[in-house]
């Protein structure tokens, strides 16, 4: 109960005493008589005492009032303490006992008489305060008549007008305003997105919209409230918007409560409280009340999803942008000095469809003849930044970045490895961060700092409909910002403390390289002998492309990311001289696999550090390449089948200490190639979307160290092989989408770590054998979408370790009754029908959860992809 006070002094004092009565009560039994009456007395007046501090605190009551009560309080403490602490004779035991029991009637009285006169008093006081402001309020609606004549109530919360021109906003104005003219509906609606996507200009539009103004009157107060935000500062602006008299705040605390006051005092009357530009939810918070018809609006470039889902603003499309380029262009009192369609194109996407952008860049070139526009545009096709071109634009974005915990702004910077408008995969980014800044756990970091990234707009988050929370992220992506991953490179390029100057090429940490054509930087083709000293190195190149390479010396890069669009490719010789080379990625983003050629420098001996090789769309020609310190390689979308067959060659030969193997997408992948079950240091191996494999190698079980197997959508695969269950090292089986597997190996009991199985959509499976009950370590299994299961094996209670269990749709598997057992069984994911089928075991089990699912398949995340 002592918790439950505040830390003022009143409560505090009173806090202090109710827990050395406690303590006593522990200690000594010579007073159970009396400190069980104290405490019964104390927790019986704590509404009290907490109803004195807020009230207190509301109208800056001096402390006095209550000074006797605190002494008494404090002199109390002191006594119960002694008691429980010290030894007494027989007649000192009477003596303090009949201090204790006065104690208790002096707080009694001071609580029955004082106390209960105050609050009366001071309740008497707020009622009498709140009718002089509704009075001075209504005075003021009386003079300023209403609404219509708004223009002569010049507060300083008074929305700010739109500007005249604000093409793109209709569709998202009028989501919003149904969202709040609604009676109910979300107390807090915020508009997110990143900086300079217009969530000033939509929410001053809103608040001009007739229907809103119908609804709020004049009752809307727009507070501009920034990154350093003074809580009593705001309220007082709105007190002085109301022509009301501020008062003094002490804390902030009570600048809240007066504001409450306040606002309560418009009874029923619509009321719309405009945040523009929060920094953090905790200062929403504190403006959230409890009366009718409030609304509070907030612009943000965080999402805040703790008040639900809001409004996220996107870039404008080609229409709007170009009817808000022109306008910016346009003199007032004429029309545009010049203007050409092709050049205002090739500005639009340089300006990635950013209406700050747009307006920044227009008010430059307004009035400016044809050559300035020209010079421009050349100027950024040269690789001059867009940023350099105006300070406001350079400023709204760069604050963003500046916002970030600086780790998690190192990770943002290296998005800028990737071309704008393409997903993404985490499992790269995962491979880059692993090595560039030293973690030691896969993903948990990079899912944290994405989700938080993610948060802030600064990044779009997206799954396929087969991603699962247990730690494998190949199918999570993300889609960086256009106009943000400009800020990137032009960050990347500047000085670190001042942002408007260049770099030196030799210096930079990290080196984004976009290639047209066959035109290289000018600093490339002059750099011979002079060190880049770069860890991060990207290099973009286009289709026409022709991989004829300049050298450069960069002995400190650690990751290599390719980003190529030809259907032929070389890789560039002087990959062969970074010594420090721990990661190598090369995505394909044109239509067709590309040719890749020079592959076998991978196997030189000056880039022995070589750890992880992700390659994406690519046509490998041979894998007949050592790689001693090889620890991961992932192929996705992949022609495989010839580097697989050679039979000249046995891939535990190229790389003898893989840890990791993943093949996802590769359609030509029929057999997986020979020495795989040699590599016995392989942990993970992961099998995806490879429909033409029919079978594993019968020696799967020389992987003595395998812990993780998944074997997703590979629907030719149509048994498994005998040596599986002698994997005893293996901890995760997942099995989905195979739907030609219709058994399990009878003795898959032998798996003895293994902690999950996921056994998804694997329609053909109709049951599962006796031996999965002595799985003792299972801690999930995941069964949905097998939709032939009919039960369960009669021994499941002997899983004595599970804890999840999924049976989505499968409500024709029959639950025996051992499965009253499962003791350590605390959710169970399944459809509505067979929920029902639990409700008896509820009895048993009583700390388990079952959470009714939605079978909902959704490919929308298919779009995304770039093939």
């Amino acid at each position: 109960m002592a918790e439950l006070i505040g830390g003022a002094m009143l409560g505090a004092v009173f806090g202090e005493l109710l827990k050395a009565v406690i303590d006593a009560k522990e200690k000594s039994q010579e007073y159970e008589s009396q400190l069980n009456t104290l405490k019964s007395t104390l927790e019986n007046i704590t509404p009290a005492i907490q109803e004195t501090e807020r009230l207190n605190g509301a109208l800056d009551i001096p402390a006095q009032e209550t000074a006797q009560l605190k002494k008494d309080m404090k002199n109390g403490e002191e006594l119960v303490r002694k008691c429980s602490e010290e030894k007494f004779c027989c007649f000192k035991r009477v003596k303090y006992a009949g201090k204790l029991s006065t104690l208790n009637q002096s707080i009694e009285r001071f609580i029955k008489v004082n106390l209960q006169a105050q609050m009366a008093r001071d309740n008497k006081k707020i009622l009498e305060d709140n009718k002089k402001i509704l009075e001075h309020v209504e005075e003021i609606r009386k003079n300023t008549g209403g609404v219509s004549n708004r223009v002569k109530f010049d507060g300083p919360c008074l929305v700010p007008d739109p500007p005249e021109i604000t093409p793109g906003l209709d569709a998202p104005l009028k989501e919003l305003r149904t969202e709040l003219v609604k009676d109910e509906g979300k107390q807090v609606i915020v508009v997110s997105g990143h900086g300079g996507l217009g969530k000033t200009t939509l929410v001053q539009k809103l608040c001009a919209d007739n229907e809103i103004k119908d609804k709020f009157q004049e009752n809307i107060f727009f507070v501009t409230v920034s990154k350093t935000p003074d809580v009593m500062v705001i309220v007082k602006r709105i007190f002085q918007h109301m022509k009301c008299e501020v008062p003094t705040f002490q804390t902030d605390e009570a600048a809240i409560n007066d504001l409450e006051r306040l606002l309560k005092c418009f009874g029923q009357k619509a009321i719309l409280l405009v945040l523009d530009d929060v920094w953090s939810g905790s200062l929403v918070q504190k403006f959230k009340f409890r009366l009718p018809n409030y609304k509070i609006l907030v612009t943000s470039r965080d999402m805040f999803l703790q008040f639900g889902s809001g409004y996220l603003m996107e870039p404008l499309d080609d229409e709007a942008a170009m009817i808000l380029f022109r306008s910016s262009v346009t003199p007032q009192d004429r029309e545009p000095y010049f203007f050409d369609e092709n050049l205002a194109q090739k500005i639009l996407k340089y300006c990635k469809r950013s209406p700050l952008a747009l307006t920044v860049i227009g008010r430059l070139l307004c009035g400016k003849p044809a050559a300035v526009w020209q010079s421009t545009v050349k100027e950024w096709d040269e690789g001059n930044s867009i940023f350099i071109s105006g300070n406001e634009l350079l400023e709204c974005l760069q604050s963003s970045l500046d916002a970030l915990d600086e780790e998690v702004k190192e990770c943002y910077l290296d998005l800028g490895s990737f071309p704008e408008d393409q997903r993404i995969p985490i499992t790269a980014l995962i491979d880059m961060w692993m090595e560039l800044h030293e973690w030691v756990e896969d993903g948990l970091s990079a899912i944290k700092y994405l989700h938080q990234l993610s948060d802030r707009c600064m990044v779009k988050l997206f799954a396929s409909e087969n991603a699962s929370d247990d730690g494998y992220y190949n199918d999570y992506f993300i889609i960086q910002h256009a106009l943000l991953r400009e800020l990137i490179i032009h960050q990347s390029k500047s000085q670190p403390v001042e942002l408007r100057k260049t770099q030196p090429v030799e210096q930079r940490k990290r080196l984004i390289e976009d290639i047209s054509e066959n035109k290289f930087p000018k600093w490339w083709s002059k750099q011979k002998q002079n060190p880049i000293h770069a860890r991060l190195l990207s290099i973009s190149t286009d289709e026409t492309f022709s991989s004829c390479w300049y050298d450069i010396n960069a002995p400190e890069v650690e990751v290599l990311v390719l980003n190529l669009r030809t259907t032929e490719y070389t890789l560039p010789n002087f990959i062969e001289n970074m010594g420090k080379l721990k990661v190598l990625i090369v995505t394909n983003y044109g239509f067709q696999p590309v040719e890749l050629s020079n592959y076998s420098l991978l196997g030189s001996h000056y880039i022995s550090n070589l750890k992880r090789i992700r390659l994406e769309h690519i046509s490998i020609p041979s894998f007949g390449v050592q790689m001693n310190n090889l620890q991961k390689i992932s192929l996705v979308m992949c022609n495989v089948g010839q580097a697989f067959k050679n039979s000249n060659f046995k891939i535990s030969n190229a790389f003898p200490n893989l840890l990791e193997f993943g093949i996802d997408y590769c359609d030509d992948l029929e057999e997986l190639p020979d020495g795989l079950c040699d590599i016995v240091s392989l942990k993970k191996l992961n099998i995806t979307n490879c429909h033409k494999l029919s079978a594993l190698p019968e020696d799967i079980g020389k992987l003595v160290n395998l812990e993780e197997l998944r074997l997703v959508s590979c629907t030719e695969l149509s048994e498994l092989p005998d040596g599986l269950c002698d994997i005893v090292s293996l901890k995760k089986l997942n099995i989905t989408n195979c739907h030609k597997l219709s058994a399990l190996p009878e003795d898959i009991g032998k798996l003895v770590n293994l902690e999950e199985l996921r056994l998804v959509s694997c329609t053909e499976l109709s049951e599962l054998p006796e031996m999965v009950a002595e799985l003792s370590n299972l801690k999930l299994l995941d069964i949905s979408g097998c939709l032939r299961i009919s039960k369960l094996t009669t021994q499941v209670g002997k899983l004595r370790s599970l804890e999840t269990l999924c049976m989505i749709g499968c409500s024709s598997c029959r639950l025996p009754p051992s499965i009253k057992k499962l003791e350590r069984l605390n959710v169970v994911k399944c459809d509505k029908v067979t929920a029902s089928q639990w409700e008896p075991y509820k009895l048993y089990l009583p700390k388990l959860k079952v959470e009714v699912l939605k079978d909902d398949i959704n490919l929308n995340w298919l779009r995304k992809r770039h093939f």
